[in-house]
């Protein structure tokens, strides 16, 4: 799992790929809608969607002459749940800092 999150947040770094994956989160768009949100050249948007889904964040399906990409959900949630860790973890670190803050406060007025 580390690698392909690796992988993927690799990819998604990059400003413009992370401005198409903001695009792509309000649904599937064609190249042509991306390209126009951007204000990119079709050839770079081109090369960032391929980049994209190489590393598993979006899926491309051909409608007519039009190519149609979405996020994968599976990588979404798999973005999700390897940052969903980190939440738990700093969620846990914070209400022991608190309870050590009411701790000293308790210890300072008594």
């Amino acid at each position: 799992m580390v690698n392909s999150v690796q992988l993927r947040m690799t990819a998604i770094s990059e400003p413009n790929r992370f401005r198409i994956v903001e695009l792509l989160r309000d649904g599937p768009r064609s190249v042509g809608d991306i390209v126009d949100a951007l204000g990119l050249g079709q050839p770079q948007v081109s090369r960032h969607l391929r980049l994209l889904s190489e590393a598993g964040v979006v899926e491309v399906t051909k409608r007519a002459q039009q190519r149609i990409y979405r996020l994968d959900p599976n990588a979404m949630r798999e973005l999700s749940d390897w940052a969903q860790g980190f939440a738990a973890l700093w969620s846990q670190r914070m209400d022991r800092l608190g309870a050590f803050l009411d701790d000293t406060a308790n210890q300072q007025g008594a």
